[in-house]
């Protein structure tokens, strides 16, 4: 019985909603009927009748092993890939159907050549890029372009965003050729709704391969400007397969906007949090990339409250023993990130917006939270995501004025579980008192 309930209160919803893709009508229901509290209630009412050991689900064919304390989802991601693949079966039925040969689904020494090849291309150890300034040119130009586009339309809403947000990301990522290319990243999208359904889903091997061949075009077009000019320039073996890793840069910057997104929606709303925002942005006037301290922390923050990766996966690749006893070899390891963000009784305002525990960190994995995982196999743009969402941030709030509609969806003594931002809209005015971003 518990299990069922773990599936129904756990599992089940973070499937609907879409695990490689968001569904937008489930992320309505989903905050509608508070899905995200229900299931941080769940996973700690089976913290208190089985213990804060690993929870193996008796599913047959395939035991899940649910991971209920901060320090079991520290262990396992600091001593991933071995004994705790990354590279599920789970996760490599999901990015067949995009991106078959990406790091995420290697093992071995494919594995370790694209980590290294990632890592060089998103300098992953660096807080700021080599091309930071490049970038964040492109930022400024883009964010102007969507504060124009609210200012006509009257309102800032997820389409106007999103879309302006993606022409940013095809430039950062492959170049100012690609700014318009929707037909690549619409491609990417369709092959991602089919990877929701993982090996449930036939593949469309035409479909992946003509994403794949427009990949190599522009890696070996090689814009200079662009990350995939740096990965052409850091790649040393044709078996680290650029073309396969860039779908998931594509596809990161869509959690991206969302995160962003409503970090936005904070700053509208916190008021103390937006003065040292803004003290923040006025600081920095001139710089072409500051570091943007306090805007890195409000995503974080954002990112805390509503992950955008919902369950991190791990599979054991041989017997793990711990001190409740053991998980076989070939076990799935969920870490429910929404619960160990959420989770108000080990955490303090686990249910409030405080961006300053996260000054000076990316992951917090004592506390068990890891907005971009942690260990070996962190998100190798742990640093380079939240520099272009700060930059965007900065822009935006340099330009415009904004209101959250609908502000009762957030309250802020209480903030809900799961928070919609697809319906996400704002009243805005043209802000004349700032100083410019760019020197």
């Amino acid at each position: 019985m518990d299990t069922a309930r773990a599936f129904r209160d756990v599992l089940l919803p973070t499937l609907a909603k879409g695990p490689l893709i968001r569904r937008r009508k489930v992320v309505g229901l989903a905050e509608r009927a508070h899905l995200d509290d229900k299931a941080v209630r769940c996973m700690q009412a089976l913290r208190r009748k089985y213990g804060a050991g690993p929870l193996v689900l008796p599913i047959p064919f395939r035991p899940q092993a649910l991971l209920l304390s901060a320090e079991d989802v520290r262990m396992v991601l600091e001593y991933s890939p071995e004994p705790f693949a990354a590279a599920s079966r789970e996760k490599q039925s999901a990015l067949d159907h995009f991106e078959p040969e990406n790091v995420l689904a290697s093992r071995g020494a494919n594995r370790a050549q694209r980590r290294a090849l990632n890592e060089a291309t998103l300098e992953t150890s660096c807080e700021r890029h080599s091309m930071s300034a490049l970038f964040a040119r492109v930022v400024d130009e883009e964010m102007e372009l969507i504060s124009a586009a609210a200012i006509r339309n009257g309102t800032l809403d997820w389409n106007i965003f999103f879309t302006g947000w993606m022409c940013m990301v095809r430039r950062i990522m492959l170049g100012d050729a690609a700014r318009d290319d929707t037909a690549l990243t619409d491609l990417l999208e369709k092959l991602r709704y089919r990877a929701n359904y993982g090996f449930l889903r036939r593949q469309a091997p035409r479909q992946r391969q003509q994403l794949l061949d427009q990949l190599a075009q522009y890696v070996s077009r090689a814009a200079p400007e662009s990350l995939a000019g740096q990965m052409a320039r850091h790649c040393t073996d044709p078996a680290q397969m650029p073309h396969h890793q860039l779908p998931q840069y594509l596809f990161a910057f869509d959690p991206g906007a969302m995160a962003t997104f409503r970090t936005l929606a904070m700053l509208s709303l916190d008021r103390r949090s937006a003065e040292l925002a803004r003290d923040e942005i006025t600081s920095s006037a001139g710089e072409l990339a500051p570091r943007l301290e306090f805007l890195r922390a409000c995503l974080l923050e954002a990112l805390r409250l509503w992950p955008t990766t919902p369950a991190i996966l791990r599979e054991t690749t041989g017997p793990v023993k711990w001190a409740q006893g053991q998980l076989d070899r070939g076990t799935q390891v969920i870490v429910f990130t929404p619960f160990l963000h959420r989770d108000d009784e080990t955490l303090a305002d686990a249910h409030r917006f405080e961006p300053s525990r996260w000054l000076n960190s990316i992951a917090k994995p004592e506390l068990g939270l890891v907005p971009f995982s942690h260990g070996p196999v962190q998100c190798p743009a742990a640093h380079f995501v939240p520099m272009i969402a700060s930059l965007a941030l900065r822009s935006l709030m340099s330009g415009l004025d904004v209101a959250v509609l609908e502000a009762e969806r957030l309250p802020l003594a209480r903030l809900p579980g799961t928070f919609d931002n697809f319906t996400l809209k704002f009243t805005v005015t043209r802000r004349l008192d700032e100083p410019t971003t760019v020197a």
